[in-house]
């Protein structure tokens, strides 16, 4: 095992972000960079990439990059930092027992780090404390599937999206947060016109743009109108008594408990009876129609009742298993999957083996001769914090994750990090929040650098390669942990040559204690030899030691367990309700062009450019005494955050939208998880994070002001600091702060100040203007803008100044102090992530549909996820 690395050809490889599992073609500059483009054989995006897809080359950089593990704040050599990993765990072990340690894995990670991380845990230590955040995002579509299944399984296909003459997406911004599947949608739509897409979602959303039907629901309230669906289709004649009797059960109680719920179906979903009438009537008249879900369903406190309420619909009518209908759960993170297939839950063993089924439990433990392998299911995520906050959990460890960020009531888990008696952190790079709670931290590989395999959301395993060196010390997450279990005395276990090895082990767990009802099944390829595993082409499973199988579950009658499960799904609010207090319901997701914690796309200036700053957004009769584009404080029970304001009549009144992405690093008061409560699915354990109860007002700041500077400066300079990165390696800082404005501009000034400089200044006190350009060689190396109120200068003209290498003309001098030349372009934003195309271009090119501005200004043809905002404007611009 080293870090050699091949060829400057292209690899084929997977993306690392979202669960479409997208391919990617990555071609070596030689320089550490590379050429990035999509991968037309590969089934999931045909050589389709999303705006973050295509900056994959962007994310390259060393710099924040951890190269070395650190003990104690300190350097150290590997020996050293492994021993002390062991150590720790031991020590805990010693004092606690095995319910005294657990790891907190990530979605990340890829299947073959999983399946080592989740042996080291369960057949090592001893325990199930081990979850991974993917508990943040599909625990509830997990538990829903092993409820009405049998077991973890999505039924169908991405081809389904396509052939479905009804599409419904429920609680899934499709366009932004899966946007390759979003084009593959339009597509189809656009091939056959008479193809109805129905959004539910209580904002309108991006998606939306490319809807026949927006049902605003109140939040939560999914489970009613659900309910009311198949109340419809039962008395409509629509339920496949003849499929239900030879392949399912449970219908007449789950229709009885769908009775008890569906007249209050317009009260509870705060929608107007005919549009649930329409829906259900479209639903119903369709046999093709797949429903599609994500966060928006999953990341609630009634979750796994809101998902089993959707499949109950597909049950009852019989539409799964074919072409273009079925129920379908669309994953977060490249490797969800990976996750659920490899036992890397608290609730799981490897292979979909189960704890409370004996004789799997039995194989399992003989397979890897582990007596002492963990017997019932551990803590999940928000249980882990929790024990560790309370000094139950001695030893902890995190893999390629930022719990201090993503996990809710995030004060509370902060606190629980910072008194961990026992944390070690495996990370890529230095800036993460979780990584400065850490005793000891581990320099893991990086995408482009690790080898491993993905599964996506429709099942298909894609092989990550690498195409770069290793930098530094770092290394696979897989190594990490065999080193630390050769350490613990479990060595023969984890004596690994590659990947590959670790894979053949993976697929082997699947065909034990056959045979079974298990749909997971990759034991056919538990003899795939070095080569072929290097060569492995996309794969959909199962793939069964006997041989090819069908590639949708359910066809043709066929079913996963004995029989499927309709199961009752009584309604229930969400956890935390609106009050006198605090009126507003926060909800919460995901940008465009940004994923996670930002720790890969915070970086990037194009993808920072869209949406460069943490934004709340109102309906505008929601907003009184609130001023769009000023700061606004919002306050829950739990605690405190910052953000602009921004307004739009498609957000559901009484309710609110933040985006799930700021930490500490970039925009430490808009760290939106600080507001929200630790409340959770009772069966999936879930978090509700799309929920929280919120006030708003007027944040007090004495100044306003932004700063450009050559680099990134501390988070602290002002109570309210946004950074942005900028093109050429600069920053601009957005920042807001009490005390007086003088002592302020002064303070900001002195971070530009060096020897050679040059200064444009202009202040005037008594307006609360203080503005400063600083000038080195003849070229603009920083300003600060300064100002009473949130109204302050155009940023974008100062932002491609510090960007350039050439002298300032005397016109652009001139200028400096007033943000913008009085004959340049007016200020616009960037709609075309792609393309860098701003609003006022695409207004002003001549175009009046879609296709003709990506004709004219090629915006909307790259990624395609801006084509909904594209439409959006010029269908509000003045006809001509």
């Amino acid at each position: 095992m080293d870090g050699a690395f091949a060829p400057a050809r292209a690899t084929r490889t997977a993306c690392p972000y979202c669960g479409v599992g997208c391919g990617v073609l990555a071609t070596p500059d030689g320089r550490g960079g590379a050429a990035i483009a999509g991968d037309p054989d590969h089934p999931a995006n045909l050589g389709r990439l999303c705006s973050k897809g295509t900056a994959l080359g962007e994310t390259l950089s060393l710099e924040d990059r951890l190269l070395h593990p650190e003990v104690g704040g300190r350097r150290a050599g590997w020996d050293a930092a492994l021993d002390a990993v062991a150590e720790g765990f031991s020590r805990a072990l010693a004092r606690h027992g095995p319910e005294g340690v657990a790891l907190y894995v990530s979605g990340q990670l890829l299947t073959e780090d999983y399946f080592a991380a989740n042996k080291l845990a369960k057949a090592v230590l001893g325990t199930a404390n081990i979850d991974s955040n993917s508990r943040l995002c599909m625990a509830s579509a997990v538990a829903a599937h092993t409820r009405a299944f049998g077991e973890d399984v999505v039924p169908g296909l991405y081809e389904d999206l396509e052939l479905a003459d009804t599409l419904v997406l429920v609680g899934s911004n499709l366009a932004w947060c899966h946007p390759v599947l979003f084009q593959r949608v339009m597509a189809a739509k656009a091939a056959r016109p008479g193809m109805r897409i129905i959004v539910v979602d209580p904002r309108r959303t991006a998606t939306c743009e490319g809807a026949d039907l927006h049902l605003p629901l109140a939040p939560g309230s999914d489970v009613a109108l659900f309910a009311a669906l198949l109340v419809h289709l039962a008395d409509a004649g629509l339920a496949d008594a003849a499929w239900l009797d030879a392949h399912a059960e449970g219908a007449a109680a789950a229709l009885a408990a769908a009775r008890q719920v569906a007249p209050q179906a317009a009260a509870l979903t705060g929608l107007d009876p005919a549009l649930i009438g329409a829906f259900c009537e479209a639903w119903a008249a369709s046999p093709r129609t797949t429903t599609l879900w994500s966060q928006g369903v999953n990341q609630s406190s009634a979750g796994t009742d809101k998902a089993n309420a959707i499949i109950n619909c597909h049950l009852l009518t019989g539409r799964i298993g074919r072409p273009g209908a079925g129920p379908f759960s669309v994953t977060g993170q490249p490797n969800a999957m990976g996750g659920r297939e490899t036992g890397s839950l608290a609730t799981m063993l490897a292979g979909h083996l189960r704890f409370d089924v004996p004789a799997e439990h039995a194989a399992l433990a003989a397979f890897w001769d582990a007596p002492h392998l963990a017997r019932a299911p551990g803590l999940k995520a928000t249980q882990i914090f929790a024990a560790l906050g309370q000094r139950r959990i001695g030893a902890l460890w995190v893999m390629a994750t930022n719990p201090a960020v993503s996990l809710p009531d995030g004060a509370a888990v902060r606190e629980a990090l910072a008194r961990a008696p026992f944390l070690v952190v495996s990370e890529v790079t230095r800036r993460s929040d979780t990584a400065g709670f850490a005793h000891v931290r581990l320099p893991a590989l990086a995408w482009g650098e690790k080898s491993g395999t993905v599964t996506n959301s429709e099942r298909v395993i894609s092989r990550q390669r690498g195409f770069l060196p290793w930098p530094g010390e770092a290394r696979p997450e897989w190594w990490i942990v065999a080193q630390v279990a050769a350490r613990l005395g479990a060595g023969a276990g984890f004596g690994w040559d590659g990947p590959a090895a670790i894979f053949r082990e993976h697929a082997a767990v699947t065909g034990l204690a056959r045979p079974a009802q298990r749909a997971f099944d990759i034991s056919g390829l538990a003899g795939i030899d070095d080569a072929a595993y290097d060569a492995l082409a996309p794969t959909r499973w199962p793939v069964p030691a006997a041989g090819p199988a069908p590639s949708r579950f359910f066809a043709e009658g066929g079913t996963l367990a004995p029989r499927a499960r309709l199961v009752p799904t009584p309604f229930r609010a969400p956890a935390e309700d609106v009050s006198a207090d605090f009126p507003l319901r926060l909800l919460t997701g995901r940008l465009r062009d940004q994923w996670h914690t930002m720790t890969r796309t915070g970086a990037v200036p194009r993808l920072m450019a869209h949406g460069p700053e943490p934004t709340l957004t109102l309906h505008p009769a929601d907003a009184a005494g609130l001023a769009a584009g000023g700061l606004v404080e919002a306050r829950s029970a739990r605690g405190r955050a910052v953000f602009r304001l921004a307004l739009d009549a498609g957000q559901r009144r009484g309710t609110a939208f933040a985006p799930m992405h700021w930490t500490a690093q970039l925009a430490p008061e808009a760290r939106v998880n600080t507001l929200v409560a630790p409340h959770a699915d009772p069966v999936s354990f879930q978090p509700e994070l799309k929920n929280a109860a919120i006030r708003l007002a007027p944040f007090a700041a004495s100044w306003h002001a932004f700063l450009l500077a050559p680099s990134r400066q501390a988070a602290g300079i002002a109570e309210y600091c946004a950074a942005i990165p900028l093109e050429g390696g600069a920053w601009r800082h957005e920042l807001a702060g009490g005390g007086d404005p003088a002592e302020a501009f002064a303070r900001l000034r002195g971070l530009l100040d060096a020897p050679g400089t040059a200064w444009a200044v202009l202040e005037d006190p008594g307006a609360g203007l203080h503005r400063a350009a600083a000038l080195r060689g003849g070229r603009l190396a920083g300003a600060v803008l300064l100002g009473p109120d949130a109204a302050l200068p155009p940023r974008g003209w100062l932002s491609a100044l510090m960007a350039g290498d050439a002298k300032l003309a005397a016109a652009d001098r001139a200028a400096l102090l007033a943000g913008r030349r009085a004959d340049g372009p007016a200020p616009s934003p960037l709609v075309c992530a792609c393309h860098g195309v701003t609003a006022s271009a695409i207004l002003g090119c001549g175009g009046r549909d879609v296709a003709a501005v990506g004709a004219a200004t090629a915006a909307g043809t790259g990624c395609g996820s801006c084509r909904p905002e594209i439409a959006a404007l010029l269908a509000a611009a003045p006809a001509a």
